[in-house]
Parts: C-alpha cells; structure tokens; sequence
C-alpha cells in the first residue's frame, strides 16, 4: 500500500449573527464564524489535510471564497465531494483527526455527534475520525475570543 499525510489548517473570527456550526453541528453560542461558507473550522481543516494528502491543492482551489455557488454552503458537503475526489484519484481515507483551539464555548459535549457528522460525509466508520478541543489559556486570538482555530491530520492510502 501507498500511505500519504496532509495537515492542514483553517481560523475564522467570531462574528454576530450567524450560526456557530462546527463539525456539522449547530452548537449553541452568542456568536458564529464570519466566512462565505458555514465557517466550519474543523471540517475545513480535515479538508485541506486530505486534498494535502493527496496533493491535490486546498479548498481555495477546489470551492473559491469568490464564488456564489459556495455562498453559505454546508461545508460537510463539500468535505463529500472532496472524498469522491480523492476517491476519483485511487485513494482511500484511512483515518482523520482534527483539533479545535476554542477558548469558548465548551465543545465536549458535541464531540460525538461531530464525529458521526464528518465520518459520514467521508464515509468512514467513526472510529476513523477523531475531533478533539482545546483552549490556548486565554492566550492569543483564539484565548481572547476572537475567533477559533483548528487543525487536523489525514491518513490516506492507494492499493
């Protein structure tokens, strides 16, 4: 087999008047993310890895902040279409794992339901795909609640 790893990377800032939806879940807060999409920190970052994986660019190439088409769009469909990319390429996804850097709110609670949400947009098995949440002690942007972060690691393989 034929093994490859992406990181990859994504931050928007807080914003009013949006949904905070990260991991596909709506999680209640005063605040959601600025961006053309849904701002899904987490599942942009998963994104990046895997099209890093594979060396196929990143979601600026693949679904651009400049077009209508993406305007609000659920970004756990885009992660679909960048697995049939992937898919289309000859790989497969072995596993992903995503930390999101959030001073607040508390995430644990929707850790579960954001897993089953991006395992089935991969079409994996859960037990593919890890969502952890960490705080940076109130250090840095994220520490000062303006906005969230988050990274993530893909494991994609040929046969």
């Amino acid at each position: 087999m034929n093994f490859r790893v992406g990181h990859g990377y994504d931050v928007h800032r807080y914003t009013s008047g949006r949904k905070l939806i990260l991991g596909g879940v709506d999680v209640p807060f005063g605040k959601g993310l600025a961006g053309h999409s849904d701002a899904d920190v987490a599942v942009h970052a998963i994104m990046d890895a895997l099209l890093g994986a594979a060396a196929l660019g990143d979601i600026g190439l693949h679904f651009p902040d400049n077009d209508k088409r993406y305007k609000g769009a659920d970004s756990l469909l885009l992660l679909e279409n960048v697995c049939s990319l992937l898919r289309e390429n000859g790989y497969e996804v072995s596993n992903a794992d995503c930390t999101i850097v959030a001073q607040a709110p508390k995430l644990r609670p929707y850790i579960d339901e954001m897993r089953l949400n991006i395992a089935d947009a991969m079409n994996v098995d859960v037990s593919q795909v890890s969502v952890k949440a960490t705080t940076e002690e109130r250090l840095g942007f994220t520490g000062h609640l303006e906005g969230i972060a988050a990274h993530s690691v893909a494991l994609i393989y040929r046969n």
